[in-house]
Order: structure tokens, then sequence, then C-alpha cells
């Protein structure tokens, strides 16, 4: 089967900015960033930070941090750099001091010690927080680049899909997109397996 490149290249019409979503393009070779949409929780001229929202880590999270929660929150492993730092996401905004706003009800970092114990004594709920080992970035100009050559879309996005993002978020995100992203669903991991 000869797969038509060509018809991927479709021009972005929204750019990329904290707060939205990049799916990545079938085909985007790394295991990490392989079928992934990542959240773009800051954005300027010097670069880009985001967490990966649809790919597990392997461990969990009080394994990790002997964090005795009372649960077993799901941690997601947010990329490639630092991958022996926990970063979060959550929706307690100014509630947890030093966190920075992603956009409404949605920001990242703060007090993690005041987190542990919000989640300790109950008064988060684990719905409100979502964990992630490591973050996905890129230096001035590099997500411009990757986008310009069609490795990514950009989307918008709301806090209730980005803490309710699991293993499916690429696909469901995909088949939000509709036209011509739609038929990314269909393609398989590796084309050469045809």
């Amino acid at each position: 089967m000869k797969i038509d490149f060509d018809f991927f290249k479709i021009k972005q019409k929204i750019a990329p900015q904290k707060g939205r979503i990049i799916i990545s393009e079938p085909f985007l070779h790394g295991e990490l960033f392989s079928r992934s949409a990542v959240l773009i929780v800051e954005y300027s001229s010097t670069g880009a930070v985001g967490f990966i929202l649809n790919k597990p880590f392997e461990s969990d999270l009080n394994d990790l941090f002997s964090m005795p929660l009372g649960y077993t929150p799901e941690l997601f492993t947010g990329g490639p750099v630092t991958p022996d730092n926990l970063f979060y996401v959550h929706t307690l905004g100014a509630q947890l001091e030093g966190s920075i706003q992603i956009k409404d009800n949605l920001s990242w970092g703060g007090d993690f010690d005041a987190l542990k114990f919000a989640l300790v004594t109950g008064t988060v709920k684990p719905e409100q927080v979502k964990f992630f080992v490591g973050y996905s970035g890129w230096s001035a100009g590099q997500l411009e680049q990757e986008i310009a050559e069609n490795s990514w879309l950009v989307v918008e996005s709301d806090t209730y899909q980005v803490m309710n993002s699991n293993r499916n978020f690429w696909l469901e995100s995909v088949k939000s997109a509709g036209g011509h992203y739609e038929t990314w669903q269909n393609f398989p991991v590796d084309p050469n397996a045809n």
C-alpha cells in the first residue's frame, strides 16, 4: 500500500498557544510522541512546554513518592525532559500557592506539600489533579517548524477534556478534529507492515 503523505499537508487554522493541545500526525516517529496529544502549558518566543495527555506511566504515584492518598492516581508520562521530576495540572487555581494559570480553571504546578496534604485530607478531589513524570519541551521556533512540517495539528481544549484524558485521548482528539484528520485513526501504526 502506497501512502500519499501530501494528503496530510493541510494548512493549520490556529496557532499554538498556552492552553491548546497539539495532536501528533499518525506517523510521527518516537515512542513517546507517536500518536500523542500534548497540552501546551507554556508558550513564548523562547519555546514551549507541554505534557503528553495519553501515555500512562508504568509505575503509580504511590510507589514513586510514598504518598498514602487512599486512592491510586493515574500517572502519565509527560515527556522526555527531566523524567525524574513530577509535574501536575489542576483545577485549584490560586488555592494552590505558586501555581501557574494555563487558562480559565486550569493551572499547573504550585506548592507540592500543600497539594499532598489536601489530597490526603480529602479537601481536594482526585479528579481535580492530573500527574505527569517529565515534560515535553521545544526550543525557540522548534514547535512552529514541526507544525509547518505537518507533524502536529493544533486544536482548542477545555478543562474537562484535559482532566479526563486517558490512553484513548489521541484517537478521540482525531475524531473530534473531523475532516481529513478523522482518517488518521485508520492508518496503521507501522505503514510498512501492510
